[in-house]
């Protein structure tokens, strides 16, 4: 039978009902699937050791007679264990295996056996704990070389995953190269057939570095290839021109109530010079916690309003939306433009509640100019007199699709300009390449004013001693953050939840003091409630899940608590603590964590050692990876990106000039597999 790579797996040979099943939890269902299911890392035993050269911890291939074999039932576990005694000129070692009670009626003493696997114990108590083996008898040993290691699930064996990529190796026409001759020359880089089967079989540990360094020269090719691409495709669309209202902008900065920032300055120049253009902007806005992105998108709102235009600013959450809103509200009182949030339970125009359809005929007609909201501003029975600018606040947890919701809301053929935020610094080595159909501004400077944040990783030994520093605080006036990594108890990880922990403080720790609650499962007015009591001052300590992580702003909150902070990755930590420090008080963050593991530690201490958020990133990418970083949100890139590695800078380079070269010399279309791989890559990532 003929299969491509587009075949099911349940047509291979040996694939019946219970092993389609377990493919499929791996996400194995074609063939291509199956051979780009990469080995996770590699056991060398090309080499036969002696046994009396066998090192603890250590994968090693040995080869013996059997002295000794038997199988004994274990009390303990409630299992089969078979041990036997493997023996050559040099020593003997115990090998053993679990639930395998066949072992002892196909192999006897005398057999000559070769057997791979992990050195477990040390001295005179080593032992192979269930290797592989095959039985050699007297014939000369066959090198076993390179064992790739697969992740797998309950009753897929890592022999069963090789011999079905074997089978379809052997069944598939040669596989077709995606990339052109001169590049694959230009770069030294092996043939992608050749990459593909090493990655699998290697037969050297050389050839296994050159497979790896094609694949991953590949996933870096296709996205850098892909995000450029894209990048044209916006260019060709057509923007409307928004005018730069310089004596207006001028006039709005001097009455702002503090001094902006030089990088607040810089981006904001760089966005308006954007909006001029009649080609779309696509700018990403990188700000440390608390820098200030949002006045600067206030600022190319509010240029937009003067041209006569709307603008929308849209937020992931109500509580984010909300606040937004009121925040610029206080900004734009001086100024005659009309303003509105729209949320799925919030409706308010100038400031003032009002009905959804009134609010609708409002944001319909034109009236409405800078409207805040949700994705309740992507409803189908909402739409715009004249969209000139959308930003989309913390950018990662919006797709394509909502954008293109956006565009064509707009009643004109022009395309909105648009403005992404995150509150996530994004290290320069991703941007090079995950950002290229971006313009990237970057705000690093904090508020004059802001005092540093003072962060202690706080043992269990001195949390009462927290407690009470807490209660120094709520009595000189100040407030707390408390965030847990869950909501209910039941999880069973260990890992305190944010009910129990409200519980706690609320009736034995401060039983005298208002504590507030809040997560993810609260109904929308009822978390309204709850951070308009805490943003009073009504409510003391506020216990929370991760709901609060992107800009919520309190100033008069001093003291962020973390539960479980080994929990969360350095960047979302750094968010949990910029929740404090935004007034004239001195703040502090303290991180609680039950995981004493050296690494835990260490990433907390560095943590407590840092406040810039682009350095603890750069950090967060090298001991955790990407996913770390950007969270569940933007997973895509990273699940994507399985061999490449943004710390290699020198790799990045070449890829970018790669792509510039196969744009300058060849045409897309006329490599069809390359193609499909781009278009694909599209309708699963996202870069807005």
């Amino acid at each position: 039978m003929s299969i491509t790579l587009e075949t099911k797996v349940d047509q291979l040979t040996g694939v019946g009902t219970a092993l389609l099943g377990r493919l499929k939890k791996i996400k194995i269902e074609t063939v291509r699937d199956l051979i780009f299911y990469y080995p996770y890392k590699y056991l060398d035993y090309s080499k036969i050791l002696k046994i009396g050269e066998l090192q603890p911890e250590t994968s090693v291939t040995v080869v013996g007679k059997i002295e000794l074999i038997s199988s004994r039932r274990s009390k303990r576990r409630r299992q089969i264990v078979t041990e036997a005694l493997l023996t050559d000129d040099s020593g003997s070692v115990k090998i053993v295996w679990f639930n395998q009670p066949w072992l002892t009626k196909n192999l006897r003493p005398g057999i000559r056996l070769m057997a791979w696997g992990k050195v477990d114990g040390g001295g005179f108590d080593q032992s192979l704990m269930n290797p592989e083996f095959e039985v050699i008898g007297q014939q000369t040993p066959p090198p076993l070389g390179i064992l790739p290691m697969y992740s797998l699930v309950a009753g897929l064996t890592v022999k069963q995953l090789r011999l079905l990529i074997k089978r379809a190796l052997e069944e598939l026409p040669t596989s077709a190269e995606i990339l052109p001759k001169e590049l694959i020359e230009k770069e030294q880089l092996v043939d992608l057939p050749t990459a593909i089967k090493q990655i699998h079989f290697p037969e050297t540990m050389e050839l296994l570095t050159a497979a790896k360094a094609r694949l991953a020269f590949d996933e870096l090719f296709i996205l850098r290839l892909w995000s450029i691409n894209l990048r044209a495709e916006l260019e060709k669309n057509q923007a409307p021109a928004i005018e730069f209202r310089e004596a207006a902008i001028k006039e709005f900065v001097q009455a702002l109530p503090f001094e902006m920032t030089a990088d607040q300055k810089r981006a904001a120049w760089e966005i308006l010079k954007d909006l001029k253009k009649t080609s779309p902007m696509n700018r990403l806005l990188d700000g440390d916690v608390g820098s200030g992105k949002t006045l600067v998108a206030l600022l190319a709102m509010y240029n937009t309003a003067l041209n006569n235009l709307q603008s929308v600013l849209m937020a992931p959450t109500e509580i984010l939306a909300y606040q937004h809103y009121f925040n610029l509200a206080k900004l734009l009182a001086p100024f005659k433009i009309n303003h509105a949030l729209l949320t799925g339970s919030q409706k308010y125009y100038n400031g003032e509640p009002v009905k959804a359809a009134e609010l609708l005929e409002k944001i319909g007609n034109g009236e409405a100019q800078i409207i805040i909201g949700t994705h309740a501003l992507i409803q189908k029975k909402v739409n715009f007199s004249n969209l000139g600018l959308v930003v989309i606040d913390e950018q990662h947890r919006f797709g394509v699709k909502q954008r293109q919701i956006l565009k064509e809301k707009n009643p004109h053929n022009l395309i909105p300009h648009f403005l992404s935020l995150t509150a996530t610094p994004i290290p320069r080595s991703l941007s090079l390449v995950l950002f290229g159909d971006l313009d990237i501004s970057v705000i690093k400077q904090m508020p004059a004013g802001r005092q540093p944040i003072i962060t202690k990783v706080v043992p269990a030994t001195k949390r009462l001693a927290a407690y009470e520093f807490i209660n120094q605080q709520i009595i000189a006036g100040r407030q707390v953050f408390v965030i847990c990594p869950l909501i209910d108890p039941s999880d069973k990880l260990g890992f305190r939840s944010v009910l129990e922990e409200h519980e706690k403080l609320d009736q034995q720790i401060f039983p005298d003091i208002s504590v507030g609650l809040l997560h993810g499962r609260l109904k929308s007015d009822d978390k309204e409630e709850v951070m308009r009591r805490f943003n009073n001052n009504e409510i003391k300590i506020l216990v929370s899940t991760s709901v609060v992580e992107v800009g919520v702003d309190v100033p008069n909150a001093t003291v962020m608590m973390i539960e479980g902070a080994d929990r969360f990755g350095l960047a979302q930590l750094h968010q949990f603590r910029g929740r404090v420090g935004r007034g004239e008080h001195q703040s502090f963050c303290f991180l609680f964590s039950d995981n004493d593991e050296e690494k835990t530690l260490e990433r907390l201490n560095f943590l407590a050692s840092c406040s810039d958020g682009f350095k603890l990133s750069e950090y967060d990418l090298s001991v955790r990876g990407g996913g770390s970083i950007f969270g569940e949100e933007q997973s895509g890139f990273f699940k994507y990106l399985r061999l490449a590695d943004f710390r290699d800078v020198a790799l990045l380079r070449r890829v970018q000039e790669s792509v510039i070269y196969f744009n300058s010399n060849f045409e897309l279309r006329n490599y069809s597999e390359l193609q499909r791989q781009v278009s694909e890559l599209g309708s699963v990532l996202h870069l807005e």
